[in-house]
């Protein structure tokens, strides 16, 4: 399964990265293979489970940096056709290893938001952009995949956050547990709270 979480913030001000972490650890019923964590101290924070079923080596681990080292990679699911894309561009990087998640984030390098057009499977990720300072989610056609999102906090402490599941974001600081009567009373009609709404203000389902 695997699970991501991320932090996004503009005003340069993260949280404290162990209570990230200790937010991220939510989610370790979906991988519980291993844990991860990066970032750069001033405008993201990433933490991965990994559940490991291709590549179970260290070189399948994330979050996980292009060969350029311009992009960063989160993903969550399994690419089907990635041994067709790896054979595109095989000659064009040195491979640490034989993830669908090496070849998505160097093919990604590649072709930007074009990648989506190749891929085929189930997934949901994240990419961010170390020098254009700005993040791509992705979430597979069908949304076997889940991925939430959102800004949350105040004023200049405003901050953007995603995660596989919604237990993660609730258990960031700044998360502020609002419930969205809108969204309410959609899951009293339907029994379900229905794309893109979340049962919490602001944060939404890709």
């Amino acid at each position: 399964m695997c699970s991501i979480f991320g932090q996004i913030n503009f005003s340069d001000s993260l949280c404290d990265s162990k209570k990230f972490i200790n937010a991220s650890d939510t989610l370790r019923h979906r991988g519980p293979d291993s844990k991860n964590y990066l970032s750069d101290e001033v405008n993201y924070q990433f933490a991965f489970n990994r559940l490991a079923i291709i590549d179970l080596n260290r070189t399948g681990s994330q979050p996980m940096y292009s060969q350029c080292k311009r992009y960063v990679c989160i993903f969550n699911g399994e690419i089907y056709n990635y041994q067709k894309i790896y054979e595109e561009i095989k000659d064009l990087f040195k491979w640490e290893g034989s993830s669908d998640t090496e070849v998505l984030i160097n093919a990604w390098s590649l072709w930007g938001e074009k990648t989506l057009d190749k891929i085929d499977g189930m997934f949901a990720f994240a990419v961010w952009d170390t020098v254009n300072k700005d993040v791509i989610l992705a979430r597979d056609r069908i949304g076997e995949k889940p991925l939430y999102y959102g800004w949350q906090g105040s004023g200049i402490n405003r901050t953007f956050l995603f995660g596989s599941e919604l237990k993660a974001l609730k258990k960031h600081p700044q998360f502020t547990d609002e419930i969205d009567r809108g969204a309410l009373a959609l899951y009293m009609r339907y029994c379900y709270v229905p794309t893109p709404h979340s049962i919490y203000k602001e944060i939404k389902k890709l």
